[in-house]
């Protein structure tokens, strides 16, 4: 119960990041994620001991932070936001359905598979509002998107795999991460000739505030829960994220709660309690977690 518990922490602060990014519309994605990412990653600077991991963990790692937030915003430069969200959101689907390919003696159930499928059709719903278009002239961004859910599907199931690490070499990932989005801000910015942004302290409030929630806090959780859990029922209970993060947008954001909406969280919530069932079901002595 403890695994479900963090990734209900992790989902919920992830469902601030709208409502925060929102805010830093005006600044260029990677100065933006790097900023959050360095920041995220100097807090676990009280358990720096924690960052020597083997190499391979590293890249892991880099290759999970970095690589999805890298593509994800590469997608958002060749498709329409709605589209790149809708198909991003595939990661907690494909957390379930790899499940059994990258971890030993785990294995899919119709429960597992429905579960995530409704909760699929709930995260179209929320994100799309009913209405969605797919147009091959964005197909290069549709598959930036699909790569980043995979990147971070595959990073959430590599981390189970791997020689066990502790949670707080999570900070030397973000911190790597948000170097590399730094630097890649700074070579963008010399090839396009494009000023340097001046950041307004309220710029540097919400940066910050991004850094210890959503972009720092809630890695952080989430790698403790994906020790501690299993990964399909964590996968079905991540759509709760754009449920949450539209109620957000709702109390804080000035959004409106459509019949739309209303229908796509009842399609979350109930795809969320299936792909949970385990939960109620396990037998005596059963281990939480199936790790490889």
């Amino acid at each position: 119960m403890a695994a479900v518990v963090l990734s209900l922490i992790s989902i919920l602060i992830w469902s601030t990041l709208a409502v925060l990014g929102s805010r830093m519309g005006h600044l260029p994605p990677f100065l933006s994620v790097g900023i959050a990412l360095v920041a995220g990653g100097l807090v676990g600077l009280v358990r720096v001991r924690d960052w020597r991991v083997p190499l391979g963990t590293l890249a892991i790692g880099i290759g999970g932070i970095f690589g999805y937030h890298a593509l994800l915003f590469a997608a958002f430069r060749f498709a329409p936001a709605v589209e790149v969200n809708l198909l991003q959101y595939l990661w907690p689907l494909l957390i379930v359905v790899l499940s059994p390919v990258y971890l030993r003696g785990c294995r899919l159930t119709v429960h597992h598979v429905a579960g995530s499928l409704l909760g699929l059709a709930g995260a179209a719903l929320v994100l799309s509002g009913g209405q969605l278009t797919l147009q091959t002239v964005n197909l290069p961004g549709y598959l930036l998107a699909l790569g980043a859910a995979l990147t971070w599907s595959s990073y959430s199931l590599l981390t189970k795999r791997v020689r066990p690490f502790p949670t707080g070499a999570v900070g030397g990932f973000c911190l790597a991460s948000g170097l590399l989005s730094l630097a890649l801000f700074a070579l963008d910015t010399a090839a396009t000739g494009v000023p340097m942004p001046t950041l307004t302290g309220k710029d540097w409030a919400f940066l910050i505030l991004l850094g210890l929630g959503p972009m720092g806090a809630a890695f952080y959780t989430w790698d403790a829960a994906l020790k501690r859990g299993d990964s399909r029922v964590i996968g079905a209970l991540a759509y709760l994220t754009p449920l949450l993060s539209t109620l957000n947008l709702v109390l804080w954001g000035g959004r409106r709660l459509s019949a739309v909406s209303l229908g796509a969280m009842v399609l979350i919530v109930l795809g969320a309690v299936m792909g949970s069932l385990d939960l109620f079901r396990r037998r005596p002595g059963a281990s939480e977690a199936l790790s490889g």
